[in-house]
């Protein structure tokens, strides 16, 4: 089969180029040679236990996570596939507690990297679709290495942004700040074509996306979301929502792109010492600039994710991203005063409900 009619990556930036007369040509390289790193993550995937490339690493990385074998091998096709090129000026990685060395060698460029190899690699061995997800900054002081300080930026000033997604098909997802647009792998060729022009997520949505085991450690705007939600057509909402969990940040997201939808990882009382769950730099700010570039919102729960300044690298916060209305709705229940108490819940919220729970009384 042959993809004539359609339009590769590598078309697509170059035409994007044509309307930046002053670009040079780097950032077009860096975003191939991301690209490139894809490939090579989503041939690795798809060969699974053929390539024993599943199962623990047995180390842990910065966040105490345990390691899957195909997250450090991840984390290495990254770092060989983008440090030669000379875009760079340093990067940093999920995996990893400080910026990653550039070889000395290496020419140091005007952009930043900041990549998650692999999300959701604790579905790898269970086949369930996983992803890499990488943001593009530029960097304050181009031609010199980068210091952690230098990536902590607000996700406003990203100045590209994306997610390779490796399921039934390997797709590249990507904004350089013009809109989003999505690129099929064509496994024979190598090469990625442009599928899903101008993607758009529907502003309205009756599909709602959280990880129900968190519901005692819920905050009570969050319990009133869902518990409207749940009530269906008897309920205030007076519609009929579904429910959906896949515990993977990049086949989420895809979804939401796709069809619409709502995702909650909301801040929560289950570790008092972490406020959110999800990396900002490396989850957080690139999926919310993709979700904004296509008309979507993506949020706090309280404010724009886009507006968080970084404190530091691995800093996490609470998240919430998806059709425009329903983010928005969530964010004004936040704004509103709690009304009423867990007493006060109509009868499908009793104490043998799977959202009923006492701490909120307390």
């Amino acid at each position: 089969m042959f993809n004539l009619d359609r339009s590769t990556l590598t078309e697509y930036l170059i035409e994007h180029r044509r309307r930046t007369p002053e670009a040079t040509g780097e950032f077009n390289a860096l975003i191939l040679q991301i690209a490139q790193a894809c490939k090579a993550i989503s041939r690795a995937v798809a060969h699974g236990a053929l390539a024993d490339v599943l199962g623990s690493h047995g180390s842990a990385n910065v966040q105490g996570e345990e390691q899957k074998k195909l997250d450090v091998l991840a984390d290495e096709i990254f770092l060989r596939a983008t440090h030669w090129g000379g875009d760079l000026a340093g990067m940093v990685s999920e995996e990893n507690e400080a910026p990653i060395p550039l070889p000395a060698s290496d020419q140091r460029g005007k952009y930043l990297l900041a990549f998650d190899p692999l999300d959701g690699s604790s579905n790898i061995d269970v086949n369930v679709a996983v992803g890499s997800i990488f943001s593009i900054l530029r960097a304050p002081t181009p031609g010199e290495d980068a210091t952690a300080a230098d990536f902590l930026q607000p996700g406003s000033r990203q100045v590209a942004a994306g997610y390779a997604i490796y399921g039934p098909s390997t797709m590249l997802v990507l904004s350089v700040g013009n809109g989003v647009a999505g690129f099929t792998l064509d496994p024979i060729i190598g090469e990625f074509y442009l599928t899903h022009p101008g993607i758009r997520v529907p502003q309205t949505t009756r599909e709602f996306a959280i990880n129900a085991s968190n519901a005692r450690f819920w905050e009570p705007p969050v319990r009133r979301y869902v518990d409207e939600c749940l009530a269906g057509r008897s309920g205030p909402r007076g519609v009929d929502f579904n429910m959906r969990w896949i515990a993977s940040m990049v086949a989420e997201t895809h979804r939401i792109l796709m069809r619409g939808g709502v995702f909650l990882y909301p801040r929560d009382r289950k570790d008092p010492a972490r406020p959110g769950r999800l990396r900002l730099l490396y989850e957080c700010n690139p999926i919310g600039f993709l979700i904004e570039q296509a008309g979507g919102r993506a949020s706090t729960g309280v404010r724009p994710t886009l507006e968080v300044r970084p404190e530091s690298l691995h800093q996490r916060i609470g998240f919430v991203f998806g059709s425009r209305e329903e983010v928005e709705r969530i964010e004004r229940y936040h704004h509103e005063p709690v009304i009423g108490s867990v007493q006060d819940e109509p009868p499908l919220f009793h104490a043998r409900s799977l959202f009923r729970d006492t701490e909120f009384a307390q």
